[in-house]
């Protein structure tokens, strides 16, 4: 008899549990929500991140409280996110380096790209703009492949550094266009900016907004931009798709929660975050930041990762591309 009591006491409350459930998912969220930065205060990754927030909170119901917590190429603060409750109060803001670059790079990671993390929203694309000095021969992007292939191995490209984002989308750009060109790594693209201008450099792919100002002010010459099609950031700037039919190098942003984040969390962040993305307001200050925004479905934004992780992979294999 008590056994029998006790199983009906045991099956009242699951069903009073499921009935919960529904009104659990109408309540989120019921307190603040972390956003984890897994790069440095005043980064690119981390302006978005604030741009965000505000009007995420906003739409949310709830404070959104971003948290930097860099460390090892954003290895540190996407583990971090990876391993936290998946009850969608800790999102992560990641990027192409911890989703689609670092895993292709750093067999060693201490998660997996895919199977730890929940894709909510892709957020954004940075195209890069190539950049030459004004006393390159080329005005076009046809032009320089032509002046690089009757000069083999006497060209160079500056990049911030081994596996960045930067000698990759200048390694893929050699690949399409069947060229050997020289890698000069420098500790930033701003270091190499000087040498550019003084034609000690023959090209770099920078980020629009460092790189951009510096065509403004008359200093060097952009002759095509690595977005897919042409984009307002850059006015009057031709794709290298143009020329390179398929070209595309973009640093892209995107929300992520925790491997096995409810459904229904999902859809709630989502929904949000692509109402956030239409207001112009943010529009005006991501575009300011070299920063397109983007939105979608989270199916999307899977497919888009598994695209993305597959190109650079290639790249990488096949130019041999490590840290080192």
């Amino acid at each position: 008899m008590k056994r029998q009591n006790f199983i009906r006491t045991l099956l009242a409350t699951f069903v009073g549990l499921a009935c919960l459930n529904p009104v659990q998912a109408q309540t989120y969220p019921s307190k603040p929500v972390r956003l984890i930065v897994p790069f440095p205060a005043g980064g690119a990754t981390d302006l978005f991140a604030r741009t965000l927030s505000q009007k995420l909170s906003e739409k949310l119901g709830t404070n959104l409280v971003v948290e930097n917590r860099p460390g090892a190429g954003g290895t540190l603060g996407s583990d971090l996110a990876a391993k936290a409750v998946p009850d969608g109060y800790t999102l992560l803001l990641a990027t192409s380096s911890t989703h689609s670059i670092g895993p292709n790079l750093n067999p060693r990671m201490p998660y997996d790209a895919v199977r730890d993390f929940s894709p909510i929203s892709q957020v954004g694309n940075a195209p890069s703009i190539m950049l030459v000095p004004n006393s390159s021969p080329a005005k076009t992007v046809k032009e320089w492949i032509d002046y690089a292939k009757k000069n083999p191995g006497r060209l160079n490209y500056a990049s911030s550094g081994n596996g960045t984002i930067v000698q990759l989308t200048a390694e893929l750009f050699k690949a399409q266009a069947n060229l050997f060109v020289v890698h000069i790594p420098y500790k930033g693209t701003a270091l190499a900016i000087p040498d550019l201008v003084s034609g000690k450099l023959d090209v770099m792919f920078d980020s629009l907004p460092t790189g951009l100002p510096h065509v403004r002010d008359g200093r060097l010459r952009a002759l095509g931009v690595t977005s897919l099609k042409a984009t307002p950031l850059a006015p009057g700037v031709p794709p290298i798709a143009d020329v390179l039919p398929g070209y595309e190098s973009t640093t892209w942003f995107g929300l992520f929660g925790p491997k096995g984040l409810p459904a229904d969390v999902v859809t709630r962040v989502n929904s949000a975050a692509n109402q956030v993305l239409q207001d112009p307001e943010v529009v005006d200050k991501l575009q300011r930041l070299g920063i397109e925004p983007v939105g979608g479905t989270p199916a999307q934004f899977a497919t888009m990762l598994a695209n993305e992780s597959a190109k650079w992979k290639k790249t990488i294999t096949e130019r041999k591309i490590t840290l080192d």
